[in-house]
């Protein structure tokens, strides 16, 4: 029935600030940027590595909504990266600061967190 996600949308309250995040700092390819002026609100589609995956949305006076990972509903996205030290180190580097790297008690994969600027929960986890 369900093919596969199609797309996460995301909710800024700087939609400058969110953008240069997610598009310079984390280097999501920009698919298409619209502006709903009877909403007055942005829509910027990205991709991730070549594939469709995020829908960045700005609206007036957005409601806070609890975002640390244990609380009610969507509790993090996580990115799939080829080596987390790299990636944590290139993060830092741009001046994201990332929680220090622990390993899946399960899988023996490595992972750690880092936020958006709306401290959205996001983490970063081994191949």
């Amino acid at each position: 029935m369900f093919n596969r996600i199609h797309h996460i949308a995301i909710i800024c309250t700087n939609y400058e600030v969110s953008k240069d995040f997610y598009v310079n700092k984390l280097g999501f390819e920009v698919l298409a940027e619209v502006y709903r002026a009877e909403r007055k609100s942005y829509k910027l589609d990205l991709a991730v590595n070549g594939v469709y995956q995020l829908e960045l949305f700005s609206f007036e006076n957005p409601v806070a909504r609890p975002s640390r990972p244990e609380a009610a509903g969507l509790r993090h996205l996580a990115f799939e990266v080829d080596h987390v030290e790299e990636t944590s180190l290139m993060l830092n580097e741009k001046g994201i600061l990332t929680e220090p790297i622990r390993v899946d008690e399960f899988t023996g994969k490595k992972f750690t967190f880092f936020t958006d600027p709306d401290g959205l929960p996001l983490e970063i986890y081994q191949k």
